[in-house]
C-alpha cells in the first residue's frame, strides 16, 4: 500500500510516493543480518530541513550526492536547482521510490545507485555537495558518515548533514576531525509541522 506526501520547498510543490507503513516493511531476516530497519520509507523532518538548505544553492555545472536518500526529497530538490544529482541508499526499494518520485516530478536527471557506506565503491568519485539527513541515529554512525564524507567530498566540496539533535550526533565533530574534516554546527532550526515539534541541527562540513 502506498501513501502520498506533498511538500513545498522554495515555492515548488513536490509530490512523493512512499510506503504507507514503515512497520509493515520490517524484515526479521534483514535485522538479523545487520540490524536493518527501513527508516528510508518516510520523509523525516531532517530531510525537509536539508531539502530547504539545498534549495539555496546554485547547482548548474555542479554535482550532488545524497547519502541514505530514502524517498529522495533532497536529491529531487538538488536536481531542481541544477545539480547533477546521485541518490544513494543501501535499500534497493528506496532507490526505486526515489527514481519513481523523480519521474513523477519531471526530474529525470536524478540518478540512483545502491551503496553501502561500509563497503564504499572505488568508482563513486567526489562531489561538490554531499548531503545526508538523519543518519546519526546510532553512535557508530558518526565515524561511518565522517569517513564517507572524507571519501566523497571534492577538494572544495561542502557537506550538509541534518539531525534532530540525537545523542549520537555529539560524536560527529570529533569523528570529522579524525578524518581531516572541519564540522560546524551552523544552525538549529525549529520544525513544527503535521503535529511534529522538534529542532533540527544543520552541520556544514569541509576539508581542513
Amino acid at each position: 500500500m502506498l501513501a502520498a506526501t506533498e511538500i513545498t520547498v522554495a515555492g515548488r510543490l513536490y509530490r512523493l510516493a512512499r510506503p504507507r507503513s514503515v512497520d509493515e516493511l520490517i524484515s526479521e531476516e534483514d535485522f538479523a543480518i545487520d540490524e536493518r530497519i527501513p527508516y528510508w520509507a518516510d520523509c523525516w523532518p531532517s530531510a525537509h530541513v536539508l531539502a530547504r538548505r539545498v534549495a539555496r544553492e546554485r547547482g548548474a555545472g555542479c554535482s550532488f550526492l545524497e547519502l541514505g536518500c530514502g524517498i529522495g526529497l533532497p536529491s529531487l530538490v538538488a536536481a531542481s536547482v541544477g545539480f547533477d544529482a546521485l541518490a544513494t541508499d543501501y535499500y534497493a526499494d528506496a532507490l526505486e521510490f526515489t527514481a519513481a518520485n523523480a519521474r513523477a516530478n519531471d526530474l529525470p536527471q536524478v540518478d540512483t545507485r545502491l551503496v553501502d557506506w561500509r563497503k564504499l565503491p572505488d568508482d563513486l568519485g567526489t562531489f561538490d555537495i554531499v548531503a545526508a539527513a538523519d543518519v546519526l541515529y546510532e553512535r557508530p554512525q558518526a565515524a561511518l558518515v565522517a569517513r564517507t564524507l572524507a571519501a566523497t567530498l571534492a577538494p572544495d566540496g561542502l557537506g550538509l548533514v541534518t539531525d534532530p539533535i540525537r545523542r549520537p550526533a555529539d560524536a560527529f565533530d570529533a569523528a570529522c576531525q579524525e578524518v581531516g574534516l572541519v564540522c560546524e554546527l551552523v544552525d538549529l532550526i525549529p520544525y513544527n509541522e503535521a503535529g511534529t515539534d522538534l529542532t533540527v541541527s544543520l552541520f556544514e562540513i569541509r576539508r581542513a
